[in-house]
């Protein structure tokens, strides 16, 4: 397999299409509407004559740079191109408007590489040993991973803990409209067609990051303020590297969430940033404010997810996220048959894509480091001018999720929702969150409430496992420890 491997990164057309894929990725992910996973479909439906070493060089490419490029605009203009860049907004934008959108670009590009590398190693190695544990997490275990990541960004995204977590049940009441997902039955819809297949993520999403903020710039009357100059001064290696031992923890977190099937990278990157607001000292700003701590928290952990994603896809036949789902279909297509000895029987094809992989850590450092002066001139640009084409790209971005009017006018909505919260000092991330994870709790929790319904004991069938009360134990801890007097005790104890 090792000379399969080495013999694609000699192979001028593999490198080229992975090249081709790879800004393909970059074009798509920046752009808010236009996700990697529908460029990864529209993919699938071109290459499909094509050799399958050629296609998934292709979707490799656009993969690993695709995931990354989301970043772009949420530190530019504070939109997220993906779920998963939600938290590189926290201190992204933030540095942006210091006028140092340069150094939060190198940052978030240098982890996004690290990340990305550190997931597709990690899916060389230990493939098999990560799929096993991965198996071991049941309906419950995954309902109070995502419980326990919307509790954690509660606190982390607010001073005040309660408004975050009104926030995250605001995000989980909108997740449950559409389809009741046991019974079929219509739920929340109002008697709105549009709403039976649910609310959209990309409209929700652009409205409450993206339109808000402009609605947030109108208000405050300052439409002719430029930001200040953009530092373009060399941001130094030794500065960069010296998140590198933190970056590695971030990068289990990422590789580890994404092995588990539907987790993917929103949940990885609020629980890296989790992480980082315990074990970082000394930060130079604190989190939240323009601290490259947090887009190296993010950054590392939603790239690690690739590789991560990818694992139980091929030893299991089981898609990690949404565009591990498209790949896999790329191999049914080319018949490709994923599982427990794919690794053995098609070593060929897996060093195929881990060649691919590779490659595209390799491109998203190039295309990183050389777009990032470019585009962070955007900021330069007159409020005035530059809040016209934010609406716009707002507009474009939300029609472009399904192709109709309705998703602008939820964009709208959300948006002006949004604004009201951001002016109230409600955050808008725990939101995000619980709509994009509201639909895998409420599936879990009630097929994990099926499984316990036949058990004599259904507590400890719920709530008996070594994994299920490990989680349960942390959702609680984080709860209790927000509570005002409980904090108050603990940070007087600490001096």
């Amino acid at each position: 397999m090792i000379n399969s491997f080495f013999h694609y990164f000699a192979n001028i057309q593999f490198i080229f299409l992975t090249f081709l894929g790879a800004v393909l990725g970059l074009f798509v992910g920046s752009i808010p509407g236009l996700s990697v996973t529908m460029a990864t479909a529209l993919l699938v439906s071109v290459t499909y004559t094509w050799q399958t070493a050629n296609a998934m060089a292709t979707v490799m490419g656009l993969y690993v740079v695709g995931v990354f490029s989301g970043a772009l605009s949420a530190i530019l203009i504070n939109i997220p191109g993906a779920p998963s860049s939600v938290v590189t907004t926290f201190d992204g934008y933030p540095l942006a408007k210091k006028g140092e959108s340069y150094k939060a670009l190198k940052y978030a590009t240098f982890y996004s590489f690290i990340g990305s590398v550190f997931g597709l190693a990690v899916l060389w190695i230990m493939a098999r040993p990560v799929s096993r544990l991965a198996l071991n997490f049941q309906p419950m275990d995954y309902f109070l991973l995502t419980l326990f990541g919307l509790t954690t960004v509660g606190s982390l995204t607010s001073d005040n803990f309660s408004k975050g977590m009104i926030s995250a049940m605001l995000g989980l009441f909108v997740s449950m409209i559409g389809l009741d997902s046991v019974m079929g039955t219509p739920r929340l819809t109002f008697g709105i067609m549009e709403l039976s297949s649910g609310v959209p993520t990309v409209p929700a999403l652009v409205g409450l990051f993206g339109f808000s903020e402009v609605l947030v710039s109108l208000a405050s009357g300052d439409l002719g303020a430029q930001v200040s100059e953009i530092k373009k001064s060399a941001v130094r290696f030794t500065d960069l590297i010296k998140h590198l031992a933190h970056s590695l923890w971030y990068a289990v977190i990422g590789t580890f969430v994404g092995a588990l099937p539907g987790a993917g990278g929103p949940v990885a990157s609020f629980l890296a940033y989790s992480s980082a607001k315990k074990i970082v000292k000394n930060p130079e700003v604190p989190l939240g404010q323009g601290a490259v701590e947090g887009i190296v928290a993010s950054e590392t952990s939603n790239n690690a997810c690739i590789g991560g994603a990818l694992i139980p896809m091929l030893t299991l036949a089981v898609p990690g996220d949404a565009v591990t789902a498209i790949i896999l279909s790329v191999f049914y297509v080319h018949g490709l048959q994923p599982g427990p000895m794919f690794i053995t029987i098609q070593s060929d094809m897996f060093a195929a894509i881990l060649a691919g992989g590779f490659l595209g850590c390799i491109f998203l450092l190039i295309l990183g480091l050389v777009a990032a002066p470019k585009l962070s001139k955007i900021l330069l640009i007159p409020k005035s001018i530059l809040l016209p084409i934010v609406t716009v790209l707002c507009v474009i971005g939300a029609f472009a999720c399904n192709n109709t009017m309705f998703d602008i006018l939820l964009m709208f909505i959300f948006g002006l929702l949004g604004f009201f919260m951001r002016r109230h000092g409600y955050p808008v991330a725990p939101m995000t969150l619980g709509i994009v994870l509201g639909g895998m709790m409420d599936s879990n929790f009630r097929r994990a409430v099926s499984l316990a319904a036949s058990e004599e004991n259904k507590i400890a069938a719920l709530f008996g496992r070594p994994i299920t009360i490990i989680l349960l134990t942390l959702t609680v801890a984080t709860l209790i420890m927000n509570i005002p007097a409980v904090k108050r005790l603990f940070n007087h104890s600490k001096k």
